[in-house]
């Protein structure tokens, strides 16, 4: 496994992890508005019960627990026991939210226990999309509803696009990955993205754009931001993997390019990015269509 998905539990245990939970507070400044887009879109109501796929530092568990009240129950679950840890660390005690170290897509969760399926940014990882949504499907009650944000494509996304186009040259290319394997743009085909949820036996699936700036780094001045976005970008994230084995020097080299590129983008105190996400819908209608047909 740890070969086809680079970026499945040994990963996520390890430097990743702990890089996510050094920088989490900035990390989750970045995708904040794409994860509420997805929560105003499921309108979780007071007393209702969710399911957040990898929840990481639980920002997101958080928010909807926020929304379904001490009534409600909000069960966040992630691969990585560093950024689990944190999230247990950072929720109140009276919250109604709790966390569970596990793979969403195989872990064994109460049959038909939660009414909203939700995750921001944490489905795209599975090296069986199709089987791991319907092993969750599993876990929500009959009509009970899905709500999901994922990256659209690399080449739709400038906060990856251009830092990469800034290494070009600089850095030994590697071979293209297949684009349906897991990583952050797997679900980046909306056709892909339907077929996987209609195998997994979801109804009424809706798929629509979402975009949005994303700050990169923070700094009392500019010079000071895009400094600090720089330090991320070779840091966390796709970027900072094409890196990982280069020597000093091309880490050296890359480090000015990409201050060069990041001087070009606007923003004061923090260097902005376009983003381009899908917000996903659907339903669980297959328990109610079984109960009529038997």
């Amino acid at each position: 496994m740890a070969e086809r998905n680079i970026y499945q539990v040994a990963d996520w245990n390890g430097q990743s992890g702990e890089r996510w939970v050094a920088h989490q507070a900035r990390l989750d400044a970045m995708v904040a508005v794409f994860g509420q887009a997805a929560i105003d879109a499921v309108a979780p109501a007071p007393g209702e019960r969710v399911l957040d796929v990898g929840c990481g530092a639980g920002t997101s568990s958080l928010a909807l627990a926020a929304r379904v009240g001490a009534s409600g129950q909000v069960l966040g679950v992630d691969i990585s026991e560093p950024l689990i840890g944190w999230a247990r660390a950072l929720a109140p005690p009276d919250a109604p939210v709790r966390f569970q170290l596990a793979d969403a897509g195989s872990a064994e969760l109460p049959e038909g226990a939660f009414d909203i399926l939700f995750s921001r940014f944490g489905v795209m990882f599975f090296d069986d999309p199709a089987g791991a949504f319907a092993h969750m499907r599993r876990a929500l009650r009959p009509g009970g509803r899905v709500a999901f944000v994922c990256w659209r494509g690399a080449a739709e996304n400038d906060w990856v696009r251009l830092p990469m186009g800034a290494i070009k040259g600089i850095v030994p290319p590697a071979a293209q990955p297949d684009p349906e394997a897991p990583g952050p743009f797997s679900f980046g085909d909306r056709e892909r993205v339907a077929c996987i949820l209609a195998a997994a036996g979801f109804t009424d699936i809706a798929i629509m754009p979402f975009d949005a700036s994303i700050p990169l780094g923070e700094g009392e001045t500019r010079d000071a931001a895009i400094d600090d976005a720089v330090k991320m970008a070779l840091e966390v994230g796709p970027l900072s993997r094409a890196l990982a084995d280069q020597p000093d020097g091309i880490r050296a080299s890359a480090s000015a390019a990409l201050r060069a590129v990041f001087a070009r983008q606007s923003g004061d105190r923090s260097v902005m990015f376009d983003g381009a996400a899908w917000i996903v819908m659907a339903r669980n209608q297959a328990a109610a269509r079984e109960a009529l047909a038997m």
